[in-house]
């Protein structure tokens, strides 16, 4: 094993910091390492081959105001795999907004709890003057890492093996000024394009575009909404692009006082958009659902007439809020998907008949699904998501759902231990769906450590076959992605 302290960078945080979000399994880390052949427990897979990515916020200085999760500075780890060669490797994401208040010595941007107006900069974001922190998710395409942000920013670019940065996405000139990019990009591993939204509190207040296998913008256009929205997510099916309009966004009478405050319309309905990948705006086919919001798609697909969509809906009905928890964490109830009932759904829309048909896939609670990445788009049988600790922003579990039987297995981490999004990759040579592997970062609060752990994809309940040491232990984590090495 050889590691290596690459840099040691420290913000401005407060030395007894209490914030829930920024302690605990939250603490941030101001180290950026290199190991080459981290120690394993158990045996590493020899048929894996590539990159695990996966991005978090990871504060550098303190807040202007109050302090939100979503706030920190985005940090990328990564692990990449060759014949049981394995590195590891941790960074910041160099943006902007990093870089000038690292000069600065100081936060310079309110984040997502404070009025825009205590900003002591212009900045980025869907609700402007926002710091572009690029911390939300992390594809790879065209052989390259792209981080984004969630209220919409610039798209960066990294070597997925070293984090070495290569600075700004160069497509992103051709994107209309001061839109930026939303989070959760899509690639589709098949095409090897990168399909992408952005959104805005100006007409038309929404765009969709592709980006293709070179890394050039190949379509860009309009689409047309009511307002102002918050949308999270998007997803495609072999030959159409899924967007949507979905009844939780900035209350329109809050905003004339420039205020953000989320609200939900259930009057209004959910609507999907339904456009030809390379369709243009008089081709979207709107459709209406039953109310609801949903953070994040599972897959898409096509069958026959119809377009199947499957995400997590939330529903607080059923959902579960938990008792006697601290007062400061009442201001993020909404990042517990306990309380806010979210759960695996599927929406079907017929393109000819324009009739919906909708329903839960599963009776638990559950979110972060992740499936095999060469089945995007595609008929599929299986994600894996993750369960959360009651009350909080923190995975325990690990589940995986057969969304043709409803059968479920799950594995639960031991008390005290904190999973991340844990993406499917693929053997070498797999045959089936689940012939492969489910891998996470986990944050071990008992021994003050952390591990890459690695599951056997069709039988998680068994437990991981192999942990991963790290150097240290990290913060949690969003969202993740597997490149198998062939994408490098």
């Amino acid at each position: 094993m050889q590691t290596t302290l690459k840099n040691d960078i420290h913000g401005n945080l407060p030395e007894n910091d209490d914030h829930p979000y920024r302690t605990g399994a939250w603490t941030p880390n101001t180290r950026e390492y290199e190991v080459i052949e981290p120690e394993v427990i158990g045996d590493l897979p020899s048929d894996l081959a590539g990159v695990y990515i996966r991005n978090t916020e990871n504060p550098l200085h303190g807040a202007l105001g109050r302090y939100h999760p979503f706030d920190g500075d985005g940090m990328l780890h990564s692990l990449y795999f060759d014949s049981g060669h394995v590195e590891y490797r941790n960074r910041f994401i160099r943006t902007d907004g990093f870089e000038a208040e690292l000069d600065a010595g100081e936060p310079l941007w309110a984040g997502l709890r404070e009025n825009p107006s205590l900003s002591k900069q212009d900045g980025w974001g869907a609700r402007t003057r926002l710091k572009d922190s690029s911390s939300t998710d992390v594809v790879v395409h065209n052989g390259i890492a792209a981080t984004s942000f969630y209220q919409c920013g610039d798209v960066y670019e990294l070597d997925p093996r070293t984090l070495e940065h290569r600075g700004k996405a160069d497509w992103t000139k051709d994107v209309t000024p001061g839109w930026g990019v939303s989070a959760h990009t899509k690639v589709d591993e098949a095409t090897g394009e990168m399909l992408f939204f952005n959104y805005s509190k100006e007409a038309p207040y929404m765009h969709y575009g592709v980006v293709d296998n070179k890394g050039q913008l190949a379509h860009y256009i309009p689409i047309e909404l009511p307002g102002p929205r918050l949308p999270h997510d998007m997803a495609f099916t072999d030959r159409y692009a899924i967007l949507n309009d979905l009844p939780l966004f900035w209350d329109p009478e809050a905003l004339t006082q420039g205020a953000h405050a989320v609200r939900f319309f259930p009057e209004l309905g959910s609507r999907f958009g339904i456009v030809p990948r390379r369709g243009s705006s008089d081709q979207v086919v709107w459709f209406t659902a039953k109310p609801t919001y949903v953070l994040h798609w599972i897959n898409a697909f096509e069958d026959g007439d119809e377009i199947v969509l499957d995400g997590y809906t939330q529903d607080p009905r059923r959902g579960i809020r938990t008792k006697g928890l601290p007062e400061t964490l009442t201001p993020f109830a909404m990042l517990d998907i306990n309380a806010i009932g979210a759960h695996a759904y599927r929406w079907r829309f017929n393109m000819k008949t324009g009739e919906v048909q909708e329903g839960p896939l599963e009776e638990g609670i559950s979110e972060f699904g992740m499936i095999n990445p060469n089945v995007a788009g595609k008929r599929y049988q299986y994600t894996w998501g993750m369960t959360a600790k009651p009350g909080w922003f923190l995975f325990d579990g690990m589940m995986r759902l057969d969304v043709h039987s409803g059968d479920i297995e799950r594995y639960q981490f031991p008390e005290g231990v904190y999973a991340s999004e844990s993406p499917m990759a693929p053997r070498v040579g797999s045959q089936a769906e689940d012939d492969g592997y489910v891998m996470t970062f986990t944050t071990d609060m008992n021994t003050d450590s952390s591990a890459c752990e690695i599951f056997a994809a069709d039988s998680i309940s068994k437990g991981p076959i192999a942990k991963i040491k790290l150097p240290q232990r990290i913060c949690v984590g969003t969202h993740s992605y597997w490149a198998g090495k062939n994408a490098l």
